[in-house]
C-alpha cells in the first residue's frame, strides 16, 4: 500500500483508475465525429462536478446532480442507440476491420489517408456529371465510418474511380438513387439512405440531395458533394453548413486541404 499525503493508495486502486481511463477513450473514440460526442462531453463533466460536491459535501447539489446521473443512464442508452449498436456489430463480427490507423496503447500512428490520391477522380467525375446534368450525392467519410448509413445502402466495396462514379449515377442505373459512401480508398456503399436536415435556413428550391447533404454532416464529421440535376452545378456540406455553386477547381481545393 503506498501512502500519498493523506491518502492511502492502493495499487488495486491505480489499476481501477488505468482501466476507467482506458474504457472512457475507448467510448470516445466510438464516438468521436458524430453528433453524440457532445453529449457524451456534457455527461461526463455533469458527473465530475457531481463527484466535486460530494467531496465538498455539499448536500443539496449532491442529491440534485445524483438523480440527473441516475436518469441519465437510461437517457444514454437511448440518445447513444445507434453508437451501442455499431459497437455490438463490431465486437460480434468475426473478421479483423482493416482500418487506416496503427495503433499501440493509447497512441494512433494515422497512415497517409488513400482518399488524398483519388480526390482528382472525385472532383472529375462531379464536373463531368454536372456537365451532362446527373443528379448525384458522394457522402466522404473522416472519422466516423457512417456504418448505419452504410447498412442501409448496397455493397460495393470498390476501388475509387472516375468511370464507376459516373456509372452509379447514370440515370437508368439500379443505383443511381440515395447516396454513395466513401471510406478510404474505397466506395463502399451506393443507395443509401441519408438522414434529411430540417434546417429552415435551406432555399425550397433546393431538393432532397440538397438537405440530405446538410443532414449527414450535421450528424457526422463527414462531407457530402452534390451534383444538382436541375441546374448542373456542384456543391458540398461540410459541418451542417451547405456551399453552393462551386467551380472544380475550388472543389478540389477544399477537399485537398481537408484530407491532407
Amino acid at each position: 500500500m503506498l501512502l500519498v499525503g493523506l491518502f492511502s493508495v492502493r495499487i488495486v486502486d491505480i489499476i481501477d483508475i488505468i482501466l476507467f481511463a482506458i474504457i472512457l477513450y475507448e467510448i470516445y473514440n466510438l464516438v468521436k465525429g458524430t453528433a453524440a460526442i457532445r453529449i457524451f462531453i456534457g455527461i461526463i463533466a455533469i458527473y465530475l462536478l457531481w463527484k466535486i460536491v460530494k467531496a465538498l459535501q455539499m448536500q443539496l447539489l449532491t442529491e440534485i446532480l445524483g438523480q440527473v446521473i441516475s436518469v441519465g443512464v437510461i437517457a444514454l442508452i437511448v440518445v447513444f442507440q445507434p453508437e451501442i449498436r455499431q459497437f455490438l456489430v463490431m465486437v460480434g463480427n468475426t473478421k479483423i476491420i482493416k482500418n487506416q490507423r496503427k495503433r499501440f496503447l493509447f497512441w494512433k500512428f494515422k497512415i497517409d489517408n488513400p482518399v488524398n490520391q483519388k480526390i482528382d477522380n472525385i472532383v472529375k467525375a462531379c464536373q463531368k456529371m454536372a456537365e451532362t446534368k446527373t443528379g448525384a450525392l458522394i457522402v466522404i467519410t473522416r472519422q466516423n465510418e457512417l456504418s448505419q448509413f452504410v447498412a442501409t445502402g448496397q455493397t460495393v466495396d470498390a476501388k475509387i474511380s472516375e468511370v464507376l462514379l459516373e456509372t452509379i449515377f447514370f440515370k437508368n442505373s439500379p443505383l443511381h438513387d440515395g447516396a454513395v459512401i466513401i471510406i478510404g480508398n474505397n466506395i463502399r456503399a451506393a443507395r443509401c439512405i441519408l438522414p434529411v436536415s430540417k434546417k429552415s435556413d435551406i432555399p425550397t428550391f433546393y431538393g432532397l440531395r440538397h438537405r440530405a447533404a446538410v443532414g449527414i454532416t450535421e450528424k457526422s464529421d463527414a462531407v457530402a458533394l452534390i451534383v444538382s440535376e436541375e441546374r448542373g452545378n456542384i456543391s458540398y456540406s461540410f459541418e451542417g453548413n451547405l456551399t453552393t455553386d462551386v467551380s472544380p477547381a475550388v472543389l478540389s481545393t477544399f477537399l485537398k486541404n481537408l484530407f491532407r
